[in-house]
């Protein structure tokens, strides 16, 4: 699935708890400005996601659009992303 700011991929996990990955490739960017988008998106997923999602794999990875955006607006990807893998994981 794909927002505006993010790219996600899920998979079922054989873990116990959930495992999520942030990718934030580089777009020509500084250094300071990736490790801020890490940081804001490592802390929307302890608060957001960790919370709700079952025991799957996933794998967030920003595009060039995120990090520009607020951290609301991140966030408010982010959920939509929640509630695309619930259906996902509930399917299979």
């Amino acid at each position: 699935m794909q927002t505006e700011c993010l790219e996600a991929r899920v998979s079922a996990s054989l873990s116990l708890y959930p495992r999520v990955g942030v990718v934030v490739p580089k777009h020509g960017q500084s250094i300071v400005d990736r490790n801020r988008t890490k940081r804001r998106l490592r802390e929307i997923v302890r608060l957001h996601l960790l919370p709700v999602i079952g025991n799957v794999d996933l794998l967030l990875r920003a595009k060039p659009k995120a990090y520009t955006a607020s951290f609301k607006e991140l966030t408010l990807q982010v959920n939509a992303l929640v509630n695309w893998a619930a259906r996902v994981t509930t399917q299979d």
